[in-house]
């Protein structure tokens, strides 16, 4: 099944936290679809890695480092179901 709608979309919701993903919400996904999923997790990492933020303001702060925890753990679930299911990724 492909991708409905844009990937770095799809990723943007998850570091929001709008959308979490999970073993059986990844089943209708082929192994390129993961790879793509997978690029654009980063992708999106990356950007908010490169984002400035004063360290006096502990509420952005915290809220990045949220945003990274959930690309984070997407990461890690997309990479223990492939694995599962012997998906190259």
């Amino acid at each position: 099944m492909a991708i409905s709608g844009s990937p770095k979309k799809m990723a943007q919701d998850i570091a929001d936290g709008f959308l979490s993903l999970s073993p059986p919400m990844l089943k209708p996904y082929t192994a390129a679809d993961l790879k793509t999923i997978l690029a654009n997790l980063a992708m999106v990492a990356r950007e908010l890695r490169q984002e400035q933020i004063p360290q006096e303001d502990v509420m952005a702060l915290k809220a990045k480092n949220m945003k990274l925890s959930r690309l984070n753990q997407a990461e890690v679930v997309i990479r223990a179901y492939a694995k599962k299911k012997r998906l190259p990724v």
